[in-house]
């Protein structure tokens, strides 16, 4: 589902190294031009929806009318030096899921999904406290996920530039470019730099895949989500019936290396395997709370086991927080990536584009997880040799071969039979669910 209120667009996902069009969102070229005038009101205009709408009314501690006053009184002759003004006014907010596209970045950003994106296929972000450039995780089947690209890889060079300093925008704009051209990307991994020459690429991403597999308990279905793309419900729910025709007797969701997307994505496919109880609530800067529940709308309620890594972010943090504090399934893996932020895409000025940071979303037992991530139910770490195995030969992905895929299915078959005594405990939430409040930052 996607919010199409003048461009407007509801995301949970970090940024994605790939060209998209705008389709699909209800906006265009003449829609999202809502400035017309001079430089100068491009940057009040940015100023006035931070104002209004930005998740931490104290704005991380910035006196933000002085702000206003200060970037108002300056002259702009050109939309560069706007572009830059606006920038260095939002850059004070020490927040780099809040960001300012001209309207090149905006046209690549992904707002859409299409299915057909054009670039390296790497989810990026910036750490929030070190500024570094991190990898949230390749795409499947993309450039960087065949060149060994990992989840929280950092990027410290692009064509040998030094990426100190340099924000998200920056770094797509570098690392873009035309298919069957190359980027070489300086990777630390472990204190150890890696080089990776990436050819850039047509990416086809197909959101969900599902298969029967054979088991100790008989046939049991295998779906992997790989993004929560505007299609990725739709096919979520195909995958379903179809694989609940075939009578499996459980299922394995994985959730593996998924940066997220768009936020209502999660809470419709929540809604596939919830029969009741709540999914999320995004709570803004004044604590007003919008809560999102089960409508009694399940496709199945049989046995669930999920699959999760550093790599499943955002959306895939609010479906598996989701499916863990309401019991529904089991999570297996590693601690997930640890971003509870929802930000809102808007056009601005001549065709530019706004990203802010609007609420915190919390999991149904209150838990405030950016930053700190999801705990696994029961933990397997891969070792970096066989992640390497794994992505030689992806075939093996969700075999026996893959060790927590196989751990998986222990665990699936032992809620199967009823013998789920030596299971770990499933994880405490960190909050009681009494009352979830706004999380205001403490004073710097």
């Amino acid at each position: 589902m996607v919010i199409t209120k003048r461009g407007l667009v509801l995301s949970a996902a970090a940024m994605l190294l790939t060209a998209v069009t705008l389709a699909n969102t209800g906006c265009s070229s003449k829609s999202l031009a809502s400035f017309r005038g001079s430089p100068k009101e491009l940057v009040d205009e940015v100023w006035q929806i931070i104002d209004k709408s930005y998740v931490d009314g104290t704005f991380n501690q910035v006196d933000w009318k002085a702000v206003r006053k200060d970037y108002l009184n300056r002259t702009y002759s050109t939309d560069e030096e706007a572009y830059k003004a606006v920038r260095e006014m939002l850059k004070k907010l020490d927040d780099p899921y809040t960001r300012f596209m001209n309207p090149e970045e905006f046209k690549n950003m992904q707002v859409d999904t299409s299915g057909e994106l054009t670039g390296v296929g790497i989810q990026l972000t910036q750490d929030e406290k070190t500024k570094k450039l991190v990898v949230i995780s390749p795409i499947e089947d993309s450039p960087a996920f065949n060149a060994g690209i990992q989840a929280k890889d950092i990027i410290s060079k692009i064509d040998g530039k030094s990426t100190e300093g340099m924000d998200t925008n920056q770094a797509v704009n570098l690392i873009r470019g035309k298919v069957d051209t190359q980027v070489t990307l300086t990777i630390l991994r472990k204190n150890k730099e890696i080089e990776f020459k990436l050819k850039r690429a047509k990416i086809e991403i197909h959101p969900v895949r599902h298969s029967v597999q054979k088991s100790p308990i008989g046939e049991i279905g295998y779906i992997r989500l790989n993004q929560f793309s505007a299609n990725a419900a739709s096919e979520m729910r195909s995958s379903m019936q179809d694989l609940e025709k075939k009578k499996v007797t459980g299922y394995i969701l994985d959730l593996r290396s998924n940066p997220g997307g768009l936020l209502y994505g999660s809470i419709e496919i929540a809604r596939m395997w919830l029969k009741e109880g709540t999914i999320v609530s995004t709570v803004d800067r004044v604590g007003e709370t919008d809560r999102q529940t089960a409508n009694k709308k399940a496709i199945t309620d049989k046995p669930l086991v999920i699959l999760v890594d550093g790599g499943s972010a955002s959306a895939s943090e609010i479906l598996s927080g989701a499916l863990q504090d309401n019991k529904r399934g089991v999570l297996v893996g590693t601690k997930t990536f640890g971003k509870g932020l929802v930000q809102s895409v808007r056009g601005v000025g001549n065709g530019s584009g706004l990203a802010v940071t609007i609420a915190k979303y919390f999991t149904p037992s209150g838990r405030d997880i950016n930053h700190l991530g999801i705990e696994p139910d029961v933990k397997v770490e891969l070792t970096d040799a066989k992640k390497e195995e794994l992505r030689r030969d992806r075939d093996k992905i969700g075999t026996t071969a893959d060790p927590q895929y196989a751990k998986a299915l222990e665990v699936l078959t032992k809620k199967v039979t009823g013998k789920t005594g030596d299971l770990k405990a499933q994880s405490k939430p960190n909050a009681t669910p009494a009352k979830v409040k706004a999380a205001q930052p403490k004073p710097k």
